[in-house]
């Protein structure tokens, strides 16, 4: 299939819906029998009651009240892993932006702020975070506990900011650990996946403000790429490529770049790709209107760092996501093994983004211990078709030892995560203490993690 074929049959159902920010999953005090959905419209949640604490102490109350718990982010994922079979406690109501310690250099916020709800206030004060993800909608515990991440090879995921977080463990106690004070068995609370309880406060390391600038060049020859990735991927504080697989081309590298005193324009030509002559979406033939500033202008961090502006909300975001983790070293290699699945892969497709992400020492992160390479599927919402791509991608990427966004869609089974994560039994064994009794067991956890 031809790149102007896939454009036409695929762009125009896409239009409204690609890579979407948040659609409130609607929660209410208590209810019952009540049709929720994450954000995404693919995954109905089966938990019989949602809570909306204001307060710790209402998140401690609802803890004890129930024998089956767990946390509920901003819905931003696309599998069960915030599900509970009895009840959800929503953190949509802890998002205070609470203080800045400068000189710890660190900022304390509620659990369920979403990092574009308190970028603004932070880069005022003169302070910025390291990175952030696509999109700034996402909560900060929860990209905290799925290890969610931006782009950049000096840059980790956005759980590696995390310094100190609170929670309420299923006793209903409110305990806090830190960095500082609880040293390696902090780095296994952290990607924590909702196994530990509910997480009610987060401080996050933060730098001072910095501005930054977005190049983009269009149709970058795979040859290319085969040839100069480490030097591409570095030529920015954080890079995106974006490709749908087809003719041999990535169609768009997003280049971000720190804006320095003397930071210069980047030539018209880029190992072969062209700079783009207006603002792009990621989906060449869509719309640029909601994503981030780029030509070159420069703008605060928070406002360049993601893909998409913080004030667009649509009404739905039908999609399917999926995200795989190798080596940097195998990033060449692993990208020709996917293109060979071009043929399968791009009728099912909106997008693909590829990025990398600093090695760190949290246990469950999917960059542990390894300078990695993220490949982001964005599907139509096709889940049948698509479900059955995954095992066939996983299997192409297994040489290289892949990992798995914990919070998209994938299919890799349970002793296969549990030989790719080499402290995953110190973390069980650190579950089974925070939660003897299982009160934050889910489906999910089950599945995947928990019992072997």
């Amino acid at each position: 299939m031809k790149r102007k074929e896939f454009i036409k049959t695929s762009s125009a159902a896409a239009a409204a819906t690609f890579l979407s920010p948040i659609l409130s999953c609607t929660p209410k005090e208590e209810t019952a029998e009540v049709i929720r959905k994450n954000w995404a419209g693919n995954y109905q949640y089966k938990a019989k009651n949602l809570y909306e604490p204001t307060t710790v102490q209402e998140v401690q109350d609802f803890i004890l009240k129930k024998e089956k718990q767990k946390a509920l982010g901003s819905c931003h994922c696309f599998n069960n892993i915030a599900d509970s079979p009895e009840s959800q406690i929503s953190t949509k109501k802890l998002n205070k932006f609470l203080s800045i310690d400068e000189e710890q250099m660190t900022v304390t916020v509620e659990a369920g702020v979403r990092y574009g709800d308190f970028a603004e206030e932070l880069h005022q004060k003169g302070y910025a975070i390291h990175n952030l993800a696509s999109l700034p909608h996402i909560s900060v515990a929860g990209a905290m506990a799925t290890a969610t991440h931006g782009s950049g090879v000096g840059n980790g995921n956005l759980a590696t900011s995390v310094s100190a977080i609170e929670i309420v463990n299923a006793a209903g106690e409110v305990q806090s650990f830190s960095r500082e004070k609880d040293g390696d068995r902090f780095n296994g609370m952290v990607v924590n996946l909702g196994a530990l309880g509910i997480v009610t406060k987060v401080t996050l390391d933060i730098i001072p403000t910095f501005s930054v600038r977005q190049d983009i060049y269009q149709n970058l020859p795979v040859s290319a790429l085969k040839d100069n990735f480490d030097e591409i991927m570095s030529s920015g504080y954080s890079v995106s490529l974006f490709t749908d697989w087809l003719d041999n081309n990535v169609s768009q590298i997003w280049i971000k770049r720190k804006v320095e005193e003397n930071t210069e324009d980047m030539p018209a030509e880029y190992f072969g790709a062209t700079a783009a002559t207006k603002n792009l979406h990621p989906i060449t033939a869509l719309s640029a209107e909601n994503c981030t500033e780029q030509m070159g202008v420069a703008g605060p961090w928070y406002e360049r760092l993601p893909h998409f502006k913080m004030g667009f909300t649509p009404s739905s975001g039908e999609e399917l996501q999926s995200e795989f983790f190798v080596p940097r070293e195998n990033a060449v290699e692993a990208y020709l093994a996917i293109e060979e699945m071009k043929e399968e892969i791009n009728p099912q497709l909106m997008i693909s983004e590829i990025r990398t992400v600093k090695a760190d020492d949290l246990w469950l992160s999917t960059a542990y211990k390894r300078e990695s390479v993220a490949f982001h599927f964005t599907w139509k919402q096709k889940d049948k078709e698509v479900r059955a791509l995954l095992p066939k991608i996983e299997a192409a990427l297994s040489p290289f030892g892949v990992r798995c966004h914990w919070g998209k869609i994938f299919s890799i089974n349970k002793e296969t995560l549990h030989k790719r994560y080499e402290r995953m039994d110190d973390f069980l064994a650190l579950a089974k203490e925070f939660d003897p009794n299982k009160k934050f067991e889910n489906a999910y956890l089950d599945l995947n993690i928990l019992s072997k």
